[in-house]
């Protein structure tokens, strides 16, 4: 798996369990120590705990990938897990205000986020043979002359009589 790809994959982990303002950094040319921060606000101690968790279960399990490092506590409101070159960071809002990573790392662009799983393609609806159609349209064809046949037989009958009574 490449550091983008798990970078993309911390970031969808953190939106499943409501982190906001999810962004990923690109640092590759500019920090010698990572190449891409995931930096994710978590709103309580609580989800701080989910967060973590939830990324590195989910790296675990789905990518047989177990973080090389995890650091911070709760207390500290900040936690950091370290994937290769891919940098977490997990911070309640006043943690990341006070440090702004974002102001610090100003000059690195931003990586799109990709956090919607692509909905399956649609499967090409097959068009109904046409034969199908066309004896569909010739039934109903048939019925409707059907219908008016013995219509306009009952009513010649009634109109022979009448004829036969003005000509005698």
């Amino acid at each position: 798996m490449e550091d983008l790809e798990i970078a993309r994959a911390c970031a969808l982990y953190a939106d499943d369990k409501k982190a906001e303002n999810i962004r990923i950094l690109d640092l590759r040319g500019l920090s010698p120590i990572s190449d891409y921060f995931v930096l994710v606000t978590a709103m309580s101690t609580p989800q701080l705990r989910a967060v973590r968790d939830e990324i590195v279960e989910r790296m675990k399990e789905e990518h047989g990938t177990p973080p090389d490092v995890k650091d911070g506590n709760f207390e500290s409101q900040w936690i950091i897990l370290v994937y290769g070159s891919v940098m977490v960071h997990v911070l309640t809002p006043e943690k990341r205000e006070f440090y702004a990573l974002e102001e610090l790392w100003g000059d690195a662009p931003e990586m799109a986020l990709n956090l919607e799983v692509p909905a399956p393609e649609p499967e090409p609806k097959e068009p109904k043979p046409k034969a199908v159609k066309v004896a569909a349209k010739k039934v109903a064809v048939k019925k409707v002359a059907a219908k008016k046949a013995p219509a306009k037989k009952a009513a010649a009958v009634k109109k022979a009589p009448a004829k036969k009574a003005a000509k005698k």
